[in-house]
């Protein structure tokens, strides 16, 4: 059994001991080309979530997800609870879109967008530089017996890290409540909004404790993702990978004329996030984040070899196969994609119409009444949304459409016509009144149009009426 902390058993983890218990990783620092890039886009990313609730587009804020009052804006268009449909298509198409994505591109989501990576790499670990110093002195300070120096280090980490949460929380809270409205909320008493600071009181924990303490652990156990990789990815993949033909045998292994360009300095292992080796090959722990990259090319600029031991290729490629790009199972994702985006934008385009949904009193089916001239008249009462989502203000007008029958079916509505403001709903009452005798097994099908100040039909729609049996 060696004593190298580096070379472990090919089944345990670098975040646990031979005891099982956790390892808090350290990752050096590097520099390179993707270092830069990774920060430049995390940053990007950081401040498009941060600015995004404070930007108003046709009077309301671009992204406000209202769960009370059960009304969704996205950039101008606002959506209801009865358009839940959406959002599962939505859901589906992001599941899609990750299929394609991973399919191509591998675990890019993991090491370049997921939020866990983004806010941990750019802003807490360096808080934690910043307070504690680099990797290797943070790790020294983690193993030293407890101090005033120590604990004063630890305290002021875990204050700045709790600011920083606040601040990630508000903002998260700004797409459900509105960011304007938030703030004043958030100069106001806890007690008088006292569900929402609950809330953020919660969130803010989860979040403290995840990228504080949690971090890689949660990648590790808790993200579906990574289990759902191996089906996605196949050997044409691109993944961060070691070129095991050029790299073994490591220096020490062999004579040095024999050696291959690996100097087995373990600086890609001391890199990693994670703590994995990335020349075991793929893992299910790599989060693809490139830190192995540049650190090992930062190695080979030192040895005088060529960079790019441990690159983004695929399996076929570093076996010198041809990769190809689009796979039938690539095609089977974005085909799926297009039908789903399909059906949303064709939905989306349709709900500018106007919409009428109709829900049938809660008591009774139906009421029966008796006239003077002793005939049975039945009542059905009904409570319809309206739904109107044009930016132009409507009159509208209720009517039967006439024909046979109906023309015996009178309905009663306090406002008839009825003003629509864009963008708004409304409920109203309608009272449909007729005789027993109208009825067909106890049910007849009448049309309901809605129609403008013009008389043009807008929208028809089938109500059902209901009664005693005769």
């Amino acid at each position: 059994m060696t004593n190298n902390r580096f070379e472990l058993h090919e089944e345990r983890l670098g975040t646990t001991d031979e005891y099982g218990q956790r390892v808090y990783i350290h990752p050096e620092d590097v520099s390179g080309p993707w270092r830069n890039r990774r920060t430049i886009f995390n940053w990007f990313l950081i401040g498009v979530y941060l600015v995004i609730p404070w930007i108003h587009f046709k009077g309301k804020q671009i992204i406000l997800l209202d769960i009370p009052h059960r009304e969704f804006t996205f950039f101008g268009m606002t959506f209801y609870a009865h358009d839940a449909p959406l959002v599962l298509l939505l859901l589906l198409g992001f599941v899609f879109a990750m299929g394609f994505i991973t399919s191509i591109w591998g675990r890019v989501w993991c090491g370049w967008a997921c939020p866990q990576t983004v806010f941990i790499d750019t802003i807490y670990r360096q808080i934690e530089k910043l307070v504690e110093g680099k990797a290797r002195q943070r790790q020294k300070l983690d193993q030293s017996p407890m101090s005033f120096k120590k604990f004063g280090k630890k305290l002021l980490k875990w204050f700045l890290f709790t600011v920083v949460t606040l601040h990630i929380t508000h903002s998260l809270l700004g797409y459900f409540v509105g960011a304007r409205k938030l703030f004043w909320i958030s100069l106001s008493p806890p007690t008088e909004h006292m569900t929402l600071f609950i809330i953020m009181i919660s969130i803010t924990v989860i979040f403290l404790l995840d990228f504080g303490w949690f971090r890689e652990q949660f990648c590790i156990i808790a993200c579906p993702y990574g289990r759902l990789q191996s089906v996605m990815m196949d050997e044409h993949s691109l993944v961060v990978a070691y070129d095991t033909k050029r790299g073994e045998p490591r220096r020490g292994q062999v004579e040095s004329s024999d050696e291959g360009d690996c100097i087995n300095c373990y600086h890609c292992v001391k890199a990693c996030p994670t703590g994995i080796d990335i020349r075991r090959g793929t893992q299910l722990e790599c989060i693809a984040c490139t830190n192995c990259i540049d650190a090992c090319d930062d190695i080979m600029a030192k040895t005088h070899k060529e960079p790019g031991l441990i690159r983004y290729d695929t399996e076929a490629g570093l076996e010198g196969k041809e990769t190809k790009k689009l796979k039938p199972r690539s095609f089977i994702y974005l085909t799926a994609l297009f039908i789903i985006f399909g059906i949303l934008i064709y939905s989306i385009t349709d709900s500018g119409k106007l919409k009428a949904t109709f829900i049938r009193g809660s008591r009774t089916p139906y009421q029966q009444v008796q006239l003077t001239d002793g005939t049975n008249q039945v009542i059905n009462l009904y409570r319809v949304r309206l739904d109107y989502k044009d930016k132009h203000e409507l009159n509208i007008h209720f009517k039967i459409k006439k024909g046979g029958l109906q023309n015996k079916i009178t309905f009663a509505t306090p406002k008839n016509p009825l003003l629509m403001i864009g963008g708004k709903s409304k409920s109203i009452i309608m009272h449909f009144k007729f005789d027993q005798s109208d009825l067909t097994n106890g049910n007849r099908i009448i049309i309901l149009q809605f129609l403008d100040d013009g008389n043009r039909v807008l929208l028809e729609k089938e109500v059902k009426l209901v009664g005693p049996l005769s």
